[in-house]
């Protein structure tokens, strides 16, 4: 059944609600049943029922799902058996002693996200839990720690040479040449897509501006002030998607070693890598990409998560710094931290159960889609994936839908030449769609790992992320339409989003010292 126009009504319903109630469970919650309600005739017991035993229930009883669900609640006990400990102190008072003011720590984040590129997930929560105290000290709001976070998880994972994406991304690029039987190496295509992934890669250029400039505008630099000049990294009505369980996690030991915490977070990484190159086939595969791309990483980052939870705990009874009572007590007051969050994440991967049912998707990508003049695809492959992932709050399910519509499209107005721009403008419009909804599961684990207000979040981030795509459609996707080199386009973009950042923007803070 076709429901056209009915199918956008619950993402537009979550956007809106969230906005307007700033409840994001209610919203969800809402929406789902909306949704359930039209699929079942405008039935709105069985809606009821349909939102808890199909949709609800439904989105546990996904084997990804589950595990992501889980990986992030053991990534919240990593996190208190750290703060008991005294870890997060530790490494906390070490990267502060080096980062001497607010830009070193900011860097040091930035630097972070794009070292941890293998996984988008293990991205925002590793990156997010680990810098929050440091920049909590050096008077860094909560919201750029958000926004840092978020703008060095899909962004990098999703250019990098090697990660969780490669299969996906490369998958999907193969099996839509292969119906159109054109005979090109997916992986080739991927890598000559790089340089044409303009809101990616100047959304991290951007970020850098932010950093050693100490410039910011609209409501991040409001965000900003506030923290400087009140010492509050979030605002007075905030809520934050970590509960109280979090920040009691003070610790009482005496001895705050940094190496109680980078043993840990950096066994999780190590198992990580080692664990994709195994689970994904090892010698067999072929080549390191080939094993990372076949992986399943939600199984892989609960290898992690449990792994390092466990370090964590053996570390700290061998230095007797707590007893196996409260190393148990700290690891479950962390993972309690993380109810709220997991709730959200849970609505959110029902809504999109309800999405795909609708086909909200395929429903979006159709209206948008018409005859195009050739130079013009590239800009409608950017803004198409970027409408879907928006109002659905999922890259790759955006990506799913709209690259065989592309590739085809690509080869029939351009051949061969457009394709490559036409393919990286499918692959980082989603990013940036993604990147701006509030119902998108990293934006959303960009909040949890922060320990921001989500909405906060997402009003602080989006002028940026607007910001950065505006400047990626008219100095890149118009521009590659009539064959202008994209490292022209990232060149001139970078300059125009310095001098946007210059005149527009205003340093908020000082130098915390």
């Amino acid at each position: 059944m076709q429901y056209g126009w009915l199918s956008i009504i619950p993402p537009i319903l979550a956007i809106i609600l969230s906005w307007i109630t700033q409840e994001v469970l209610l919203s969800l919650f809402v929406s789902v049943f909306v949704g359930a309600t039209i699929l079942t005739g405008f039935n709105p017991l069985t809606g009821f029922s349909e939102t808890l035993n199909t949709y609800i229930v439904g989105s546990l009883a996904d084997t990804w799902n589950a595990s992501i669900l889980v990986f992030s609640l053991s990534i919240g006990g990593l996190i208190g058996i750290l703060s008991k400990n005294g870890g997060t102190n530790g490494i906390a008072k070490l990267i502060v002693s080096k980062a001497k003011n607010s830009k070193s720590t900011l860097f040091a984040t930035w630097l972070m996200g794009i070292l941890i590129f293998f996984d988008d997930y293990a991205n925002t929560l590793i990156v997010g839990n680990t810098m929050r105290s440091i920049t909590d000290k050096m008077k860094i709001s909560r919201e750029k720690l958000a926004y840092i976070v978020d703008s060095t998880a899909a962004p990098v994972a999703s250019i990098a040479l090697v990660s969780t994406w490669i299969g996906f991304e490369t998958g999907l690029i193969r099996d839509s040449l292969a119906k159109i039987n054109i005979d090109l190496n997916a992986y080739s295509v991927f890598l000559q897509t790089i340089p044409y992934r303009f809101y990616s890669l100047l959304a991290l250029i951007f970020v850098l501006i932010i950093i050693f400039t100490g410039r910011d505008f609209g409501a991040m630099a409001r965000a900003e002030k506030r923290t400087y000049k009140t010492g509050k990294v979030l605002d007075d009505n905030a809520t934050p998607l970590v509960s109280d369980e979090m920040s009691s996690l003070n610790t009482k030991v005496k001895s705050e070693r940094w190496y109680n915490a980078i043993i840990p977070i950096l066994s999780v990484l190590l198992i990580t890598v080692v664990g994709l190159y195994i689970n994904g086939g090892g010698l067999e595969s072929g080549s390191i990409k080939d094993a990372f791309g076949n992986a399943d990483s939600s199984v892989v980052l609960l290898w992690a998560s449990f792994g390092g939870s466990l370090i964590a705990a053996i570390m700290t009874l061998m230095q007797r710094l707590l007893s196996l009572k409260e190393i148990v007590d700290a690891w479950v007051s962390g993972v309690k931290s993380m109810t709220t969050a997991s709730i959200i994440l849970i609505l959110a991967w029902s809504l999109g159960g309800v999405n795909s049912d609708l086909g909200t998707a395929e429903f979006i990508a159709n209206i948008l889609k018409s005859s195009l003049p050739a130079y013009l695809l590239p800009l409608m492959m950017f803004i198409i994936p970027a409408v879907t992932a928006f109002a659905t709050g999922t890259s790759w399910g955006a990506n799913s839908i709209v690259m065989p519509l592309a590739i085809p499209l690509a080869i029939q107005l351009g051949g061969t030449e457009l394709l490559v721009p036409t393919v990286g403008a499918v692959l980082t419009g989603a990013v940036f769609g993604d990147h701006c909804s509030p119902i998108s599961d990293t934006t959303i684990m960009s909040s949890i790992s922060s320990a921001c207000d989500h909405m906060a979040h997402v009003k602080t981030q989006l002028p940026y992320a607007l910001t950065v795509a505006l400047v990626a459609i008219l100095i890149g996707f118009i521009p590659v339409g009539f064959g202008i080199s994209p490292y022209i386009s990232l060149l001139i973009g970078t300059i125009v989003l310095f001098g946007i950042l210059y005149f527009f923007g205003s340093k908020v803070t000082e130098e915390v010292n």
